[in-house]
């Protein structure tokens, strides 16, 4: 096997990487205002 670093191929793939980043901050995001939402609904005033 040769591994071998394709500069080409790793620019071509950077705007895939970039939306993989942006859906793991929406769903972190996501998670976020879930676990505020129920602290919000369930916490005892």
């Amino acid at each position: 096997m040769d591994f071998y670093f394709n500069p080409a191929g790793f620019l071509g793939r950077l705007p895939n990487m970039g939306v993989g980043m942006l859906v793991i901050f929406v769903v972190i995001g996501l998670i976020i205002l879930t676990t505020l939402l129920i602290n919000w609904l369930f916490s005892d005033k």
